[in-house]
């Protein structure tokens, strides 16, 4: 997929559907706008409201059900002053049989500016963009197995946050490679970035074909994956996109590959342990660890809430 469509022809964002392909000053950019939403009390921080978009309506078409991103995007618009329309697919035009252009079309008539998307089908975010007006802006929120570009770029905003520099950092990215479009952009935006090493955790059977294609290196085995590590992003078991039975059972999955206190020691002392959400305790994650001193995860999920104001304050106001 063409990665032109994203940028302006000044080289600026117009829309946002993955990281592939974008330059390491844009998706630093992209950081470095969202640390301005940012307003600290003391030891809290809180994102501060901008009314950069009080004049723009953005409109959340989800037709995958998701709690955290709807929200955070829900609010990300608010905080800038946006007019928002989440749509309710299970009862929209689209549920009777309209298609999928026809919806497009119909809200473009409304005088939107803006679509976040969140579509079963890969590359249905970049369908989108290619068919709508030409003042409207595209923010992929997940397309099928293909990309998640924010929840990519909120997690290299946690990386920087607690690392500084991409450019010494190992890490370690463990689970169901084979169906996480979470996966595939975090490791084109961290290749982006800079990173030493990319290394990928995963049985055979939960890996995609020709991964070393990404620039990865692969490991079968938790202990020796996680060596050296400085960063390790557990994935969610994804059962409702398995078309076979890929595992024995979720217990030897847990007993094989799942984070334990005692498998995190195998990483450096200071490694810090992620999670896109929604967690599987004691699938992929023991509770200590979710829940212990080395884990971001509930940082990942504030810091999502100014990367998704900053991607579309680069996109609207361009």
């Amino acid at each position: 997929m063409t990665t032109d469509i994203q940028l302006t022809p000044q080289g600026t964002l117009k829309h946002f559907l993955t990281p592939e392909g974008l330059s390491a000053s844009l998706l630093t950019a992209i950081l470095d706008k969202a640390d301005t939403f940012f307003t600290h009390h003391g030891t809290q921080r809180k994102i501060k409201a901008m009314p950069l978009l009080k004049d723009k309506t953005v409109v959340n078409l989800f037709f995958e059900n998701s709690t955290r991103t709807r929200t955070t995007f829900e609010l990300a618009a608010k905080h800038l002053g946006a007019e928002v329309i989440n749509m309710n697919i299970a009862t929209s035009a689209t549920s009777k049989g309209e298609s999928l252009l026809d919806t497009i079309r119909n809200l473009e008539s409304m005088f939107v500016d803006a679509f976040v998307v969140r579509h079963a089908v890969s590359g249905a975010a970049h369908f989108i963009a290619q068919q709508t007006a030409p003042h409207i802006s595209v923010i992929n929120a997940g397309d099928g197995q293909h990309a998640h570009p924010t929840q990519a770029m909120l997690d290299m905003f946690t990386i920087r946050q607690h690392k500084k520099d991409f450019t010494s950092l190992r890490v370690a990215i463990v689970g169901d490679i084979l169906h996480s479009r979470v996966a595939r952009s975090e490791i084109h935006a961290l290749k982006i970035l800079g990173v030493k090493e990319v290394r990928v955790i995963a049985p055979k059977t939960l890996l995609p074909s020709k991964i070393d294609t990404l620039g990865v290196s692969v490991s079968h085995d938790m202990a020796q994956g996680l060596e050296d590590i400085d960063v390790v992003i557990m994935l969610r078991l994804q059962k409702e996109r398995m078309t076979s039975a890929l595992l024995p059972s979720e217990r030897e999955y847990f007993h094989c590959f799942g984070l334990t206190p005692e498998r995190l020691h195998c990483a450096k002392p200071d490694a810090i342990v992620m999670h896109p959400g929604p967690i599987n305790r004691g699938v992929e994650i023991a509770s200590e660890v979710a829940d212990g001193a080395q884990s971001v995860i509930l940082q990942q999920v504030s810091n999502g809430v100014a990367v998704r104001m900053a991607v579309m304050a680069m996109t609207l106001c361009a």
